[in-house]
């Protein structure tokens, strides 16, 4: 095991939990409710929002922005934008997001129009 180690002007919100071995770099911002797990490392410059999840053994790189309420399971490059569950690159995920808003809004989509509440018994 080695120390856990939080570099040098990095803000840590409340509700934060940092694992085993973790190496947080320099000026990083962990907003409240996010969970580090063991052995991962944040490059300098990393901003998570809150509530997010990192898995262990993961690296975000330098520069990284991770957006509110998302999951890292893999490492993340250097400067990038992600967010979302699994964490991807944000016009990734706005893209899924788009595609799956108006796919719900579709008219052509076939929903069971019986909610259960008629007491038909389907």
């Amino acid at each position: 095991l080695r120390d856990t180690v939080i570099g040098e002007g990095s803000k840590i919100d409340n509700l934060v939990q940092i694992g085993h071995n973790v190496v947080i770099g320099r000026h990083c911002i962990i907003v409240a409710q996010t969970g580090i797990s063991g052995s991962a490392e944040l490059g300098d410059f990393v901003a998570l929002g809150g509530q997010v999840g990192v898995v262990g053994h993961v690296k975000i790189g330098a520069g990284a922005q991770i957006a509110a309420s998302s999951n890292v399971r893999a490492d993340v490059p250097p400067g990038v934008r992600w967010g979302g569950t699994p964490a991807k690159p944000v016009r990734l995920w706005f893209r899924e997001l788009t595609l799956l808003r108006k796919l719900a809004e579709s008219k052509d989509l076939k929903l069971d129009q019986d909610d259960g509440s008629s007491g038909s018994g389907k």
